[in-house]
């Protein structure tokens, strides 16, 4: 048949061929290809003298450490692993960790303009006559740290017995107001969705430790009041290779969808099944060259592996009774805080890089005493029980945990003030996080905030800062981890950021 027949298939095969087929097909046919032939003529010349040769067939591309490859730690991390608490809603500093008695004598006060001036506010108070200031109705006790005392809320007892091993950071501010962009900001560096989370950039600094689990791992627990929505794309890898994006752990009898043979597939069924098209893969690779083809290779191998290594790290069957207890009685059931930290410990034993805990339920407009009550009981001990378990298993030193929110709340109610009950709105210009173990420093608070826990006035911490930071812990220099995507070099904190010593042990 004629190939230039409109009928013949082979022709509407062509016509469809994608540009990257296109290079793809040249690259083989051409040894390095057009792709090597551009990308040689981006490299800066002391980079090709490096290579020892112009010649794109004879460019190692390896000499380069902006194109796509893994680099590892560029000095001895402190930290090996984080453990990420995210508290989404955003939790009110004011009533779990930024102390502020003085309020109490300016009960349904308004709120003195010049101290909120002309900031944003979002549309759920902006309308408001009045602004009243709502104290916490929460008593504060103060614990022993390095310094002076950290307080903390009544509401968080067991946390307060570890307050010698968390650095309170209280002057964290951001630039999102509304939960979707401030969530992405504090997950991605940039509020806008489509760049890779920080676990992503983890799993691709670093690599893998086990061979039998993911590198970054999720998991979720359904908090008390309003929820807010919780996108896959938070833990999603962007423009990094799909294999460095999040596998979420369900509570139940699946923690992994589908990872089960079905009836009648035996284990060697799916070993040749997986081999079969591993081959075909292969094949698609040479033809194609394209990347995400030997990470789907990766991932069917990872799934095979974990269909041994998830039923026995979900089994607490080998954890022993005073450990149980020590997380409290919520950690029998799955899917609670408290198992899922439980889970974390075990995931950070077993070498697991990035390891996040997402509870929802944080966004208190009203009725904010009550909910606040139920979801501090439900993380105060189990939180408390992680660090220590950690901290005796030697894993403290070289794990970064932290806690955070992904901004504050306001010190003025939202509707209605009574002396039992209030709401309050969020809150971008402070609030306060925490850390503990893998390279910052223990028993500190750092930052301070005004009399209204509204602005900062000491010391404050951005975003982009914090990422800086904790990417220091792990090895990296937060300006040289990067990723070309799109004809640039893309990194966590892109062109911000700073890494504030301070804070560093």
């Amino acid at each position: 048949m004629d190939s230039q027949d409109p009928s013949n298939p082979l022709r509407e095969h062509d016509l469809l061929m994608t540009r990257r087929r296109f290079f793809g097909k040249a690259a083989k046919s051409l040894g390095a290809g057009f792709g090597a032939l551009a990308m040689n003529s981006l490299l800066a010349p002391e980079l090709r003298a490096l290579t020892g040769a112009n010649k794109p067939s004879a460019l190692d591309l390896s000499a380069a450490p902006s194109l796509n490859r893994a680099v590892g730690p560029h000095f001895k991390p402190k930290a090996k692993r984080v453990i990420y608490l995210h508290m989404e809603g955003a939790p009110s500093q004011l009533d779990l960790y930024d102390y502020k008695p003085g309020l109490r004598a300016r009960f349904n006060q308004d709120m003195p303009e010049s101290i909120r001036g002309e900031q944003r506010l979002t549309g759920m108070t902006s309308g408001q006559a009045r602004f009243p200031i709502a104290p916490s109705i929460f008593k504060f006790s103060r614990y022993k740290n390095q310094q002076d005392g950290l307080w903390l809320s009544e509401l968080l007892p067991h946390t307060g017995s570890v307050a010698n091993e968390m650095c309170m950071i209280k002057s964290m501010h951001t630039e999102a107001i509304n939960h979707e962009p401030a969530i992405t900001f504090f997950q991605t560096g940039n509020q806008q969705p489509g760049r890779p989370s920080f676990g992503s950039w983890m799993s691709y600094g670093l690599g893998s430790a086990n061979e039998n689990l993911p590198t970054f791992i999720v998991m979720i627990t359904q908090g008390i009041g309003n929820m807010q929505a919780l996108s896959a794309r938070f833990w999603g890898s962007g423009y990094l290779p799909s294999e460095h994006q999040g596998s979420k752990l369900r509570s139940g009898a699946d923690p992994v969808l589908y990872l089960r043979n079905p009836e009648g597939v035996s284990r060697k069924d799916r070993r040749r099944m997986l081999d079969l098209v591993a081959d075909l893969n292969e094949k698609e690779y040479q033809r194609s060259f394209d990347p995400e083809v030997h990470a789907r290779i990766s991932q069917y191998e990872m799934a095979y592996r974990m269909q041994m290594s998830v039923p026995e790290l979900t089994d607490f069957s080998d954890e022993s009774e005073s450990t149980l207890e020590m997380y409290g009685p919520d950690v029998r059931t799955p899917g609670t805080f408290a198992a899922n930290c439980l889970m974390a410990r075990r995931l950070a034993e077993r070498g697991v890089r990035f390891i996040q805990l997402y509870m929802r339920g944080w966004d208190q407009h009203g009725n904010l005493p009550s909910e606040l009550r139920a979801q501090t009981k439900a993380i105060d001990q189990a939180q408390a029980a992680l660090l220590k378990d950690l901290k005796r298993r030697g894993l403290l030193d070289d794990t970064l945990v932290l806690s955070a929110g992904e901004f504050g709340r306001t010190v003025y109610s939202q509707g209605a003030l009574t002396t039992e009950n209030y709401g309050r709105d969020h809150h971008p210009r402070c609030f306060s996080v925490w850390t503990a173990g893998g390279g910052m420093k223990r028993g500190i608070s750092y930052g301070e905030t005004d009399d209204f826990s509204y602005n900062i006035v000491k010391d404050p911490v951005e975003v982009h800062d914090l990422h800086a930071t904790m990417l220091h812990c792990l090895g990296f220099h937060h300006e040289q981890l990067g990723y070309r995507s799109q004809g640039r070099d893309m990194r966590l904190t892109d062109v911000f950021g700073h890494v504030n010593h301070d804070l560093l042990a």
